[in-house]
């Protein structure tokens, strides 16, 4: 890495896109296809319906989620990956996936002994 990318927008950008705790979970949730609401909360479990609405407002407003309601009664929407969202949890994601599946072990054992909270 030179200097130059240190300080370039698109890696702030692209870094902030894994500083919030549920943002790549749920978008790990929507890897498999299309969910309703319900069906997210179900899938990803542990957060509270406030902060997926938060998190899919944030994934939406970075191009990484899209919104498709359905004409029905009751009404219906979906959240899916974007083709931007799909390179991301296709590419970066799945690699840092596949580093926590060699490594994950150790890395809680280091924050567990560093005294960092492992939750």
């Amino acid at each position: 890495m030179n200097d130059e990318l240190l300080v370039d927008c698109r890696l702030r950008a692209a870094t902030e896109l894994l500083s919030h705790t549920w943002d790549p979970v749920v978008l790990a949730g929507l890897r498999a296809g299309p969910r309703r609401r319900s069906e997210l909360l179900d899938a990803v479990g542990g957060l509270s319906d406030k902060v997926l609405t938060e998190t899919l407002r944030r994934l939406l407003a970075h191009g990484l989620v899209e919104r498709r309601s359905h004409p029905a009664a009751p009404p219906r929407v979906e959240y899916r990956l974007s083709a931007l969202g799909e390179s991301l949890v296709e590419g970066p994601l799945r690699e840092l996936g596949r580093w926590i599946a060699e490594h994950g072990d150790e890395l809680l054992e280091a924050q567990d002994r560093g005294g960092a909270c492992s939750t």
